[in-house]
């Protein structure tokens, strides 16, 4: 499999404002690709640049092999494109709608009901196909944007906050549809939900400040940021001295494969007990052992793995930080 989005080495300038700093980035056939950022971050801009709506002032950005300014209908045409305030005709009914835009993308005309159909029937549009688009709720335009996008069955579908608007069974609904498309299509999903992406991509972008932070697999980012941590709820029977939270930490700390512990007072006795373990370490057995021949109360232990969102959250601090404050 190869690239199927390249972008390499794209800046935008909005006057005197800098929008995307040389950003680079590729997205392989069949990935679902997550596109995080924060508000003003280049996301939108970005999206613009490969379907064509808004030139890069330099570098280049391709498409299913197609360079998205010298070929832009080539790419309009392999690309299905949602953007997060999607234009609608509010006059036209909802199937009326949707032929007119297979129409436009050039789904051959004995084509076009079959296409209809199918959009409809895998975007749950089928009790209000009649309808008119002006009357439907947020949620079901949503749904028609998503539907549009998918009307010629394009490789590459780029989506913007694909389920704003939706109630929680809906993006439920959503997410295993975009998992579903990634059998089929190459998607790029913009969204502001780090748990939405967590949930449906399997490798992210991070953009911040116009500056692409970080790109790869979720499991490499998990890996990458150490947050893996074991968390013990323990408490010591009373005894002799030597047996407080002090020696606890102690015996802890010499378990095979734990490389630091903290603790935490959580009242009544009991001690939440933070272990980090070692490089390529699971000392789960070894500490369930240690509690066991000490004679400890145990009430919790769990895995706590690395989380997208502390990730998130570490990247863009982090830049934010080592950045110059813009002049006003």
């Amino acid at each position: 499999m190869g690239a199927i989005i390249e972008v390499r080495d794209v800046t935008k300038w909005y006057g005197k404002t800098l929008a995307l700093d040389r950003a680079s980035f590729s997205v392989e056939k069949g990935q679902i690709v997550g596109f995080l950022g924060p508000n003003g971050a280049g996301k939108s801009t970005t999206l613009r640049i490969l379907t064509g709506y808004l030139p890069a002032t330099s570098g280049e950005a391709r498409v299913n092999g197609r360079d998205v300014l010298l070929e832009s209908l080539a790419v309009r045409s392999a690309v299905g494109y949602m953007p997060e305030n999607v234009p609608l005709y509010p006059e036209m009914r909802v199937e009326e709608y949707l032929r007119f835009r297979a129409g436009l993308k050039d789904v051959p005309p004995k084509d076009r009901r079959a296409a209809v159909d199918r959009v409809i029937d895998r975007c749950w549009l089928k009790d209000v196909r009649r309808r008119l688009v002006g009357q439907l709720s947020k949620g079901f335009r949503q749904r028609v944007g998503l539907a549009e996008a998918l009307i010629a069955d394009p490789p590459v579908l780029i989506l913007d906050e694909p389920t704003i608007g939706l109630d929680p069974a809906q993006i439920q609904e959503v997410r295993h549809l975009i998992k579903s498309l990634g059998e089929k299509h190459t998607v790029l999903l913009s969204s502001h939900m780090l748990t939405e992406v967590e949930k449906t991509c399997s490798h992210v972008v991070i953009v911040d400040q116009g500056r692409i932070a970080k790109t790869g697999s979720l499991e490499e980012m998990r890996k990458g940021i150490g947050e893996q941590r074991i968390v013990l709820e323990v408490r010591c029977p009373s005894g002799p001295p030597g047996v407080g939270p002090a020696e606890m930490v102690r015996a802890v700390g010499q378990v095979g494969g734990v490389s630091a512990v903290r603790r935490d007072e959580l009242g009544d006795g009991w001690q939440q007990l933070v272990v980090t373990p070692s490089a390529g370490a699971d000392p789960r057995e070894g500490l369930y052992h240690l509690v066991a021949q000490r004679g400890w109360s145990l009430r919790e232990i769990r895995l706590q793995m690395g989380t997208l969102e502390g990730l998130y959250m570490q990247i863009t601090a982090g830049d934010a930080a080592a950045s110059p404050k813009s002049a006003a």
